[in-house]
């Protein structure tokens, strides 16, 4: 018996003494900084969803986000037009205060100032992956220089925090259509040089305008440029023939690049940045989408793109990495219907109401224009099947990320940013205090606070898309739908948040 006691108590001192390595070991896993996964759909409305209120297309995949966590009523971005939405997303700061950031042509110059601090900055400045996937839209090169499509594009993401990227350079509808991997564009051919211009024709490529003959998707208006895959575009191009996308595989190549960057850092921290091109024009869905929804192709790349939510969901649990990610799901602006093409969108919206109650859509600063879908998940963190109506913006996602983190946030940097890290949580039902939510120019602005919305007449302000002209104000617990200009009635409503606009135009956080 001796003989086999003795092995046993040596096993059993061996236990003890490894136990305290064990409880080392569940501690690192437990204090793991969480993964953080941003989707950002383009034009997506506040109706477009089924756990907001759409019956005509379907989202199981973001419905169901919605149940395993937290649904915000009262999520916006900054902007109601992609470009600036996207600039204070990146930088913590409104796009109105900075010069060049309204919507950019396909050839701008990086908008970004390299060295600044940014939200994919500070994460990897705290040790994370980092990577963006999908449109840009934020420019690339150097201020004033001209870009080469044919040799290194610099400076862009990779200067700006991110490590890695595969982009669409501007937008879906503006040329060059090519995607760029870091700092060249994919599948390009020395032999066959790319040549943009967004002033003169470049090359022999029939446009739109001269050929609609060629056309497979007609247009409403503009976009009557270089045709590319069957569709005619904004802006000029040539050559680049191979390195051309295809329309319908948009989709599934963005998705699987970032399906691909979330397995090759399964074992570190990251952020992943997915701008996804759906559901901005040109509507072309893969053929698996065509005829989906009961809505049209505009309900067609709605399903498309909560497919594309789906893949990244699946991707997370097969890595067992679902636990210990905050995925944040959101739209840069608000929805539009007619946008330059003749694709049936408006005849086949059967009921659909994209904005949902709300006036207004892309380019406004109604709420319609900034008032979106918001959806939180983070299992570990997060209850799940939560919906809240705090004020929450996406400008505030660097200060917020930066504290949940434990990151910095430099002064003077993100001046916009506030931290909301509770609300976005779940853990308060307090968000921001005020939010200036942008229309179609950097003057077209309107001030939110708690439930009175005023839209002032800011001097050089041309009216229309969100200004009659003339200040309003909108009590939207009474007229969510901003029906009724109650300005006459409270002048002293009307005096206190002008003067809050004007302190939040004069200052920042």
């Amino acid at each position: 018996m001796e003989l086999q006691t003795q092995p046993l108590a040596s096993i059993a001192r061996l236990l003890i003494a490894l136990l305290p390595l064990c409880a080392a070991g569940h501690a690192g896993a437990q204090t793991r900084p969480p993964n953080v996964v941003f989707i950002l759909a383009d034009d997506l409305g506040y109706g477009d969803v089924g756990c907001y209120g759409a019956t005509k297309v379907k989202t199981p995949n973001l419905d169901k986000l919605a149940a395993e966590g937290l649904r915000f009523t009262d999520g916006h971005c900054t902007s109601g037009s992609c470009t600036p939405s996207r600039y204070s997303v990146m930088t913590g700061e409104y796009a109105w205060r900075q010069k060049g950031t309204g919507i950019l042509p396909g050839d701008a110059s990086l908008i970004i100032e390299p060295g600044r601090q940014t939200l994919p900055a500070m994460l990897r400045e705290a040790g994370y992956e980092t990577a963006a996937v999908g449109k840009w839209h934020l420019g690339l090169g150097r201020q004033g220089a001209k870009i080469d499509w044919n040799g290194d594009i610099e400076p862009g993401p990779l200067e700006v925090g991110f490590k890695s990227c595969f982009i669409i350079p501007a937008t879906g509808d503006r040329v060059p259509c090519v995607f760029v991997q870091d700092h060249r564009v994919v599948a390009v051919d020395p032999k066959d040089p790319i040549a943009v211009s967004y002033g003169i024709k470049v090359g022999d490529v029939p446009t739109g305008k001269d050929h609609p003959e060629l056309l497979k998707m007609k247009l409403s208006h503009g976009h009557d440029m270089t045709i590319v895959n069957g569709i005619s575009r904004i802006g000029f191009m040539a050559g680049g023939k191979n390195a051309l996308w295809k329309d319908e595989d948009i989709a599934d190549n963005l998705t699987k690049q970032a399906t691909g960057f979330i397995e090759a850092n399964k074992d570190k921290p990251f952020f992943l940045y997915f701008a996804t091109h759906d559901i901005h024009v040109p509507r072309v869905p893969h053929p698996r989408f065509v005829g989906k929804s009961e809505c049209g192709v505009r309900g067609d790349v709605i399903e498309e793109f909560d497919w594309s939510v789906g893949a990244v969901m699946e991707t997370l649990e097969r890595l067992k990495l679902t636990g210990n990610t905050l995925v944040i799901v959101s739209s840069d602006n608000g929805p539009v219907v007619d946008d330059g093409y003749a694709d049936g969108a408006v005849e086949n919206l059967n009921g659909h109401v994209p904005a949902g109650p709300y006036r207004g859509g892309k380019y406004t600063n109604y709420e319609g224009g900034t008032r979106v879908p918001f959806i939180v998940r983070w299992p570990e963190r997060v209850k799940a099947g939560t919906t809240s109506d705090a004020l929450v913006c996406q400008v505030d996602l660097l200060a917020s990320l930066a504290t949940l983190i434990k990151g910095k946030v430099v002064k003077e940097s993100a001046v916009d940013s506030v931290d909301t890290l509770a609300a976005f949580l779940g853990e308060s039902k307090k968000g921001r205090d005020q939010v200036v939510e942008q229309g179609g120019g950097p003057l077209t602005l309107a001030i939110r606070k708690g439930s009175w919305k005023l839209i002032p007449r800011l001097a050089g302000a041309p009216a229309g898309r969100g200004n009659s002209g003339k200040v309003e104000l909108y009590d939207l617990a009474e007229d969510p739908a901003e029906k009724t200009d109650v300005s006459v009635k409270h002048p002293e409503i009307v005096k206190e948040l002008s003067e809050l606009m004007q302190k939040v135009r004069e200052g920042g956080r």
